[in-house]
C-alpha cells in the first residue's frame, strides 16, 4: 500500500499542474466501534519463533546462589526455568556442556571465567559478610528462589504415599543441614521440615544457604522442603493427621536398632549440642538413640541422621 508523504512548507517544490488541489487537512474520523487488532508484523512473527529467554527478576528481587557441580547440574535438571545466570571454570566445561548449550539457546547469560572471578561472584552474593568463595567446584548458578511446600501439603503427601520426612529442630550449621538433606534424598525420604531457627536470616527471601545446597550434592532438588515458625505445633498437627513422630537423642533409652518406625513417619533431629527442644520433644511419639561403644558420647547430628534414616527406610 502506498504511504502518504508529508511535505514541509519550507521544502523546495517542483512545478505542479495548475488543476491540482493543495492537500487538505484530514478531517477527524467519526467515532467507531472496537477496532480489530492488528496482526503481527513479520519481525514479530520471527521473534516469536525464537526460543524465549526467562524474564529476569525485577531489580532488587531475591535470588538464590547455587554453587557446586552436582548441586548446579541437579538444579538445572529439576528447575531450568529458574536459572538466570551461569558461570563455570574451564575444569568443568565437559560436565556442563549440556547446560551451556541450553543457556545459549535460551539467551541466559553463561560464561567461562576464572576460578577467582567465580569466587568474587560468590562473595558478592553474600551481603552478610560470609566468605563463601573457593568452594564452588567450578560451577555457580544464580536462580530464582526455590518454591517451598506448605507443611500441610507435605503432611498430606506423607499420609497419601505412606512416606517419610525429616524435621530439623534448631540445627544451625549449614554443613550439617546439607549432609542431612543429602542423606534424606539418598535414602528416599519425601521431604524435610525446617523450624524457624534452622535457617539463616536471609533464607526467608532467598532459600537455603548456598553451602547447604552445595553440601547436599543435589539432594535438595529431590525433596519437598517446608518451613514453619513453630515446629512443635506443626508436628502436633502432623500427629493429628496420622503421622508418627520419632525424635533422636543420644541419651534415649530406646535403641534405634530394630525399632518399628512405621509409616508415615517424621524423624526429628535436634540442635548439635542441646538436642531436641522441650516443646518439640513433647510432640514425639518415641525417642530413640543409636547404641555405641561408649568411648565417644555421641555422633555428629548429620551422621546420626543418616544412620537412623537407613534403619527407618529399611524397616
Amino acid at each position: 500500500m502506498a504511504s502518504r508523504r508529508l511535505h514541509s512548507p519550507h521544502a523546495a517544490r517542483s512545478p505542479q499542474p495548475s488543476h491540482r488541489q493543495p492537500p487538505r487537512r484530514p478531517e477527524p474520523s467519526p467515532a467507531r466501534g472496537p477496532q480489530r487488532p492488528r496482526g503481527p508484523e513479520p519481525f514479530e512473527e520471527a521473534s516469536a519463533q525464537r526460543p524465549r529467554s526467562p524474564e529476569p527478576s525485577p531489580v532488587g528481587a531475591p535470588v538464590e546462589l547455587v554453587q557446586g557441580l552436582r548441586a548446579g547440574l541437579a538444579t538445572f535438571a529439576k528447575r531450568p526455568d529458574d536459572v538466570q545466570r551461569v558461570a563455570y571454570a574451564h575444569t568443568v566445561r565437559r560436565e556442563v556442556a549440556g547446560l551451556e548449550r541450553w543457556a545459549l539457546a535460551q539467551g541466559v547469560p553463561c560464561a567461562q571465567v576464572s576460578p577467582a572471578e567465580i569466587d568474587a561472584l560468590v562473595r558478592s552474593m553474600h551481603g552478610d559478610g560470609r566468605d563463601e568463595g573457593g568452594h564452588h567446584e567450578g560451577l555457580v548458578l544464580v536462580t530464582r528462589p526455590r518454591r517451598w511446600t506448605a507443611p500441610r501439603d507435605l503432611a498430606e503427601a506423607l499420609v497419601r504415599e505412606r512416606g517419610a520426612a525429616v524435621a530439623i529442630d534448631r540445627v544451625r550449621n549449614p554443613y550439617n543441614i546439607g549432609a542431612i538433606l543429602r542423606s534424606a534424598a539418598f535414602f528416599g525420604l519425601q521431604g524435610a521440615v525446617f523450624g524457624a531457627h534452622a535457617l539463616p536470616p536471609t533464607s526467608a527471601a532467598a532459600g537455603l544457604a548456598s553451602t547447604t545446597v552445595r553440601v547436599a550434592e543435589g539432594g535438595v532438588e529431590h525433596l519437598a522442603l517446608a518451613r514453619t515458625t513453630d515446629l512443635a505445633d506443626t508436628l502436633a498437627r502432623m500427629r493429628e493427621s496420622g503421622i508418627r513422630v520419632v525424635g533422636a537423642d543420644g541419651h534415649a533409652t530406646t535403641s534405634a536398632t530394630g525399632f518399628k518406625y512405621g509409616r508415615p513417619v517424621v524423624l526429628v533431629m535436634g540442635h548439635e549440642r542441646e538436642g531436641l527442644g522441650e516443646r518439640v520433644r513433647a510432640q514425639c511419639d518415641a525417642i530413640v538413640a543409636i547404641p555405641g561403644g561408649g568411648k565417644v558420647e555421641s555422633l555428629n547430628v548429620a551422621v546420626a541422621a543418616g544412620v537412623i534414616m537407613a534403619m527407618m527406610m529399611k524397616g
